[in-house]
């Protein structure tokens, strides 16, 4: 009872209001669907998204050619598979689409479709979803890395770093990490209403107020740490997406200002803040084909988690090239950019065996869908990076996780950051 009968899709929105696929996989007796998420700031090696460019009714941004590849080619393909063999499900994906980066069927397709059949299998089996992915017994949840003030291409207004995110590094229950995320907030809120400045929120639920200096975002958060009875750095750390491929032009880089400067400055820079604000955290400081400077912030820095998101896309290849160019210690983990679950998990190994710390994300397009959250638990990431606590489509994570940890009871533990 456990086989595929077919495959469906259909054209949903995302927050953005843009078109995505849902794919629903179907059992005699059961089914499971899912909803691909989609970036706005994306890189150059993530698996390509199909649309219909020359669709004007949506100007170009329909799925309808994904829908019905999933509707023919792929169902075709997985009638009669076994819903538990995930393996072998992604690879024929995998192997009917033919291409590195997935552009024949589209990584959008390839992916509703392969995370449907992840919940599926968990449903038929009657377990959690996650308890499906069996990377470790002993389950721990992750610290949420909380956006609260968004800039770059993720608002409005004239911020050049793209996400100020807050990890609360010592609560000791993921219930309590987002008590103490509700404060800072809080606070925030506050603040910034106080200086007449509008708090209305960016696409990932963070605070879009208009201002123009990283410096500024950073003394508001800093102050709202404080405001809320904790110390910065030590209870609550400040935690950057600089998403620098937006900011790079001809070797230089308009991170700390409007003016293009060196590597070697934009590190000296970089050092300048970790100190002054107890940066914990930054994600793609530079661009991602820009090996060295990577290799050189890493060199020059101590205990700060460095990330890669656009450096490695998920994509295996470029983490191992990562790991020996001494790039990160740390990889954003994004379903979309590979495009099917195995893969995924393939990476979440290699990381967690070479010593990275694995951070589960969303996209600023995203939906109702909660699978980002039961991955982080199923895999023991180390962190969540889900949005604010704002816009029902990120909110929806951070409760399937307070589910989960209700769920695992006396045995729920928070993973480690240090």
């Amino acid at each position: 009872m456990s086989k595929i009968l077919k495959v469906k899709a259909r054209q949903v929105f995302d927050s953005r209001g843009n078109p995505t696929v849902e794919a629903e996989v179907y059992t005699k007796n059961n089914s499971a669907t899912a909803i691909c998420p989609s970036g706005a700031s994306t890189g150059t090696f993530e698996a390509f998204e199909k649309r219909d460019t020359n669709n004007k009714k949506y100007l170009g941004k329909s799925v309808f050619s994904a829908v019905n590849l999933v509707n023919t080619k792929i169902s075709t393909k997985l009638k009669g598979q076994s819903i538990h063999n995930q393996e072998r499900i992604d690879t024929l994906l995998i192997n009917l689409d033919g291409t590195r980066q997935k552009t024949n069927l589209g990584a959008n397709a390839m992916l509703a479709v392969s995370m449907a059949v992840k919940k599926l299998s968990a449903r038929v089996k009657k377990i959690p979803l996650y308890k499906s992915f069996i990377l470790k017994k002993n389950f721990q949840l992750p610290y949420p890395l909380m956006n609260i003030i968004n800039g770059g291409a993720h608002a409005n207004n004239g911020l050049r770093i793209q996400e100020f995110m807050i990890r609360p590094d010592r609560a000791k229950s993921f219930s309590e990490a987002m008590r103490i995320c509700f404060l800072v907030i809080k606070s925030l809120s506050k603040l910034i209403k106080n200086k007449g400045l509008s708090t209305s929120v960016g696409d990932e639920g963070g605070f879009a107020p208009m201002i123009s200096s990283n410096n500024q975002a950073l003394d508001l958060i800093v102050l709202a740490i404080k405001k809320s009875g904790f110390k910065n750095g030590k209870d609550v750390s400040i935690c950057l997406d600089v998403a620098a491929n937006e900011l790079f032009k001809k070797n230089k880089y308009s991170i700390h200002s409007k003016n293009h400067i060196s590597v070697e400055k934009s590190i000296k820079e970089y050092l300048k803040i970790i100190k002054k604000y107890k940066i914990k955290s930054i994600e793609d400081p530079f661009a991602e084909n820009d090996w060295m400077a990577w290799n050189k912030l890493m060199k020059s820095v101590e205990n700060v988690q460095i990330v890669g998101d656009d450096l490695y896309v998920t994509n295996l290849e470029r983490l191992k090239k990562g790991f020996l160019n001494i790039s990160s210690n740390s990889i954003l983990i994004k379903l979309n950019q590979i495009g099917t679950v195995s893969e995924t998990l393939d990476v979440i190994k290699f990381a967690q065996t070479i010593g990275y710390k694995t951070i589960i994300s969303h996209r600023s397009g995203e939906s109702e869908d909660t699978f980002i959250a039961d991955l982080a638990v199923g895999t023991n990431s180390n962190q969540i990076k889900t949005g604010s606590l704002a816009r029902s489509e990120r909110v929806a994570k951070y409760n399937q996780l307070i589910r989960i940890e209700e769920e695992l009871g006396k045995k729920a533990r928070m993973n480690k950051i240090n």
